[in-house]
């Protein structure tokens, strides 16, 4: 048999004030993905075929971002969670199926809570089911969950139109919702604006399907963690340190030994392989991608970079980069981006590579910058080496064969090509093509003039 039909709708039209930026909420990044990135995710993960977003302010940019990932509703003017979802209704029309709902801020619900909400709402035959969190502390601005001496659900109000006997209740509502379609939308035609700011309460249809008798069910979270929602920077920042443990504590399961989780900062979608160590102060981001038995920092920054295995990385950063097999860099690199790295290679101390593609067994060991090249195999660059790529007006390529040796200080004057198994004599300035196995020198003759500084200094001391 099919899997009962479910659609999920997102409430993401406000204008989030309390962040106070001028980027919407739902594009906030958060460890390395937009902040509503979580919600469809866990939505998708829960069960739900179908992906509604509602939105209102900054509309073009949400849309935008999401594009290829959901459908939109727009919500002009905001009048409260129930007009919120009261607007989809001509995108739903004739929909028989369940509906979670779900505000777009809460980005650790996880597909297996919303799965079991939805579970528990079938199993019960309820037409509507709310997802609730117990708190260890005090419940401040939540709703309050509200039940009779049984347990059934009564209803649920709101912390600003609560008495002070249910302010005391320690069980939330979470804004996370199962709802039976038809229920919910013939429910939503009743409630009216009657509160302390005049907006159609979504809770307000709890209470009114309790009261005509209809079955109302609430499902407590296992961890209320999940049910955290983000209205400012500080809660964003809260939200995110708890991210980063479970992003860590996935890894650590997986056999990745990260030596001071409270001091790195790993992304969502980053990989990492087994026995590989990450050492503290170290930013692993975006799309990354880590092999087995590496080590990454201290103090490394990767992003959007492919990483083999027993590569080590420390104090450097990597950027939209692929570093093979055996790579050693640092400390103090710059990998920009289209840097490719062949196995066994080093890029030492205070090297800069750039839109390059370094070979198997080079050595770069410091104070280097190679830019638009391709360095051929167990070549050697020797400390001060220079690709002058930029002419002022466009990017040249330098090309060095396989089996070269770069003498330090050399500088080559893109475009330009040094064959395999040639040598380029230390501080010279090259500007033609170095046929292979050949020597190229290019540096003036070097005099020396005795006495001259002595010299020098005694006359500056006689005018003085």
């Amino acid at each position: 048999m099919s899997e009962p039909s479910l659609t999920a709708v997102i409430m993401a039209a406000g204008k989030s004030t309390r962040m106070k930026s001028r980027l919407p909420k739902p594009l906030h990044p958060l460890c390395g993905k937009p902040l509503l990135a979580y919600i469809l995710d866990a939505c998708s993960a829960g069960g739900a075929s179908r992906l509604i977003v509602v939105v209102g302010h900054e509309a073009e940019r949400v849309k935008e971002a999401f594009r290829d990932r959901c459908e939109f509703v727009l919500q002009e003017e905001q009048m409260g969670t129930g007009h919120a979802v009261m607007v989809t209704h001509p995108l739903l029309e004739g929909y028989e199926g369940d509906l979670l709902v779900l505000p777009g801020d809460t980005p650790l619900i996880d597909g297996d809570t919303l799965r079991r909400l939805a579970e528990h709402h079938r199993a019960t035959g309820a037409v509507a089911t709310l997802l609730s969190a117990v708190l260890p502390h005090d419940a401040g601005m939540y709703g309050r969950v509200l039940r009779d001496e049984t347990g059934k659900v009564l209803g649920v109000v709101e912390a600003k139109d609560a008495t002070p006997e249910q302010l005391a209740v320690r069980e939330i509502n979470t804004s996370i919702y199962c709802f039976n379609a038809p229920a919910l939308f013939d429910a939503l035609k009743q409630i009216r604006p009657d509160n302390a700011r005049g907006e159609y309460y979504l809770t307000d249809v709890i209470g009114l399907l309790t009261r005509e008798g209809r079955k109302v069910e609430a499902v407590i979270a296992d961890d209320w963690q999940v049910t955290l929602g983000v209205n400012t920077r500080v809660e964003l920042a809260d939200v995110a340190s708890r991210l980063r443990w479970r992003i860590m504590e996935r890894l650590m399961l997986s056999g990745v030994t990260i030596v001071d989780p409270a001091n790195t900062y790993i992304d969502a979608d980053v990989q990492i392989g087994q026995d590989t160590t990450v050492y503290p102060n170290t930013y692993l981001l975006g799309q990354t991608v880590i092999g087995e038995e590496c080590h990454i920092g201290p103090m490394a920054r990767i992003e959007d970079s492919q990483i083999g295995n027993r590569v080590t990385v420390l104090a450097s950063q990597v950027v939209e980069s692929r570093l093979d097999d055996e790579v050693r860099v640092g400390p103090f690199a710059n990998l920009r981006p289209g840097t490719v790295v062949g196995k066994g290679s080093k890029i030492g101390d205070f090297v800069e590579v750039k839109n390059a593609v370094i070979e198997e067994n080079v050595s770069m060991a410091h104070l280097t910058y190679v830019g638009d090249a391709h360095v051929g195999a167990n070549t050697n660059i020797g400390a001060g080496t220079i690709t002058c790529n930029y002419d002022g007006k466009r990017k040249h390529r330098t090309v060095i064969g396989k089996g070269c040796f770069i003498g330090s200080h050399a500088t080559l004057i893109a475009p330009v090509e040094i064959g395999d198994g040639a040598y380029v004599a230390a501080a010279s300035p090259i500007t033609s093509n170095v046929p292979p196995d050949s020597l190229a020198i290019a540096r003036c003759r070097q005099e020396v003039k005795e006495g001259w500084a002595k010299r020098r200094r005694e006359q500056s001391s006689s005018e003085g």
